[in-house]
């Protein structure tokens, strides 16, 4: 057989070797497509960096546009992290999208000076970086969702790395094939097999080097273990440890379901979510693995600004719920701080000065000015009213507790509504000496996240009225009484 022949040959057998191994990548494709619910018509966003697994993943997408019916676009963040190693990153992306006639969206940001200013990671930021840009994407419209190019291989580095730095169920489930905005349809493909397809395709990726620096975990976890696990223990590693993520999500799903039913049954938040209230009575009759799920639900639920809760963090909430001892706080990953209050578990956001890090004190002041029926004033700080209602004494005062009316010719101007300070004390009617409205609201069951900004009156700096506690009694009425006045309160609806 001549030489040519022998080539002609062999280009044969190539490209049907090509075409053999495009079709099984297609038709796993296609498979988590439908999984996904592609809809025909769909404008998908195909997130793009240059590497090898993101230009497949949009070659394949483009081979099986017309049939599947949906619309392609092109989506790259530009991390600025490589400095003109990005930029070309970014260069290559436009002449692939340009190639194939696709629409390109590009966004750049400096994620290092973002991680510095958020005090995070670079891995975490460059991740909440790019999530807002394709939120952002799918808001306006141009897009419906993002395809994302996270292979078998990167699902069993995420699972082996989350092993080994201490995990639960939830870090064993590792990525998941949706998540908001953003699907992964190759999850059940392997890394090696998309190189082979876009070299039979004759198609050029981007190598990024920082991806082969093992000074990096996940990086010495795909140059190094994994390698030695597959060759000295396991073939199949990638495989089984795929496996374990898709068994780990089903059973995190049943659990985290119902974690959900509880917390949506017992656990009683503010209107705004800015608190919550956990009742350790019906929470100490919970398994530990839901007891759990309820925290974080609850943590996630309240945080202001980045934060991750961990394994340690949630072990300290358990403990704090198994003390007896009522008071003690501690702060969360989040903005979120907790106190244990009596029998129940106290949850809040901390409101945080910008400059010094450092929770603000809830201060307010307000005057009153008492007309002749008397006045209302609004308290944005607690989303209340007090309603300040003048009456005879005693033709209408038979019908009212003597405790809760003051003496209006005795109040003294300046008349305030202000939040409680430490070391303001009166003498309620019914006691016989001065205490703090601290011990008294103590006695009464109110927290002290709740005292901070409860409101107290004074007359001429005198405390004269306290939210919860009766009348002090220099400011009550008494039988030579002529005018009362009466504080109510009513929670905003």
């Amino acid at each position: 057989m001549s030489f040519k022949r022998r080539l002609v040959g062999w280009r044969k057998g190539v490209a049907d070797c090509s075409m053999t191994h495009s079709g099984e990548l297609t038709t796993k494709l296609k498979e988590q497509l439908k999984k996904a619910g592609l809809r025909v018509g769909e404008r998908i966003g195909v997130a793009v960096s240059g590497g090898a697994d993101s230009v497949a993943l949009l070659r394949l997408l483009v081979e099986l546009r017309a049939a599947q019916g949906f619309v392609v676009f092109v989506v790259h963040f530009n991390h600025r992290l490589r400095g003109k190693a990005s930029d070309a990153d970014e260069k290559f992306v436009a002449k692939l999208a340009g190639v194939h006639g696709l629409e390109l969206f590009v966004a750049r940001e400096d994620v290092g000076a973002r991680a510095k200013r958020e005090r995070a990671n670079l891995e975490d930021a460059g991740r909440r970086a790019r999530g807002a840009f394709f939120s952002k994407l799918v808001e306006s419209g141009r897009v419906s969702r993002i395809a994302v190019a996270h292979t078998a291989d990167d699902q069993a580095e995420t699972v082996l790395a989350h092993i080994l730095r201490g995990t639960g169920l939830a870090g064993l489930a590792g990525i998941h094939a949706e998540s908001g905005v953003v699907f992964r349809p190759l999850l059940k493909v392997r890394r090696a097999d998309l190189r082979a397809y876009l070299r039979a395709k004759r198609q050029a990726w981007r190598e990024d080097k920082s991806n082969k620096d093992t000074e990096r975990t996940r990086a010495r976890i795909r140059h190094e273990l994994m390698p030695l696990l597959e060759k000295r223990f396991q073939g199949a590693t990638v495989e089984h440890l795929c496996q374990l993520a898709e068994l780990a999500r089903e059973d995190e799903l049943c659990l985290g379901e119902r974690a959900a039913e509880w917390e949506k049954s017992y656990v009683r938040y503010t209107e705004r979510n800015e608190a919550a209230q956990l009742p350790l009575s019906e929470f100490s009759e919970q398994a530990r693995a839901m007891k759990t799920r309820v925290i974080r639900k609850v943590v996630e639920r309240l945080k202001t600004r980045p934060g991750q809760l961990s394994s340690s963090h949630v072990e300290s909430v358990l403990d704090l719920a198994e003390d007896k001892e009522s008071g003690k706080s501690l702060p969360l990953p989040g903005g979120v701080e907790l106190l244990r209050d009596r029998n129940s578990l106290l949850f809040r956001r901390q409101a945080w000065n910008e400059h010094k890090d450092k929770p603000n004190a809830a201060g307010y002041a307000y005057a009153v000015q008492l007309g002749a029926t008397g006045t209302e004033l609004r308290l944005r700080e607690q989303e209340c009213r007090l309603h300040f209602r003048v009456i005879d004494w005693p033709a209408q005062g038979r019908e009212t507790i003597i405790e809760l009316l003051l003496d209006r010719e005795r109040l003294r101007s300046p008349l305030l509504v202000r939040n409680w300070r430490p070391g303001d004390a009166m003498r309620p009617i019914g006691h016989r000496k001065r205490h703090t409205l601290a011990r008294l609201w103590n006695e009464a069951g109110v927290n002290r996240w709740e005292k901070a900004v409860w409101p107290v009156l004074t007359s001429d700096g005198r405390v004269a009225w306290a939210r919860g506690l009766k009348v002090a009694t220099e400011f009550a009425v008494n039988d030579r009484t002529r005018s009362g006045v009466m504080i109510t309160l009513e929670e905003n609806s």
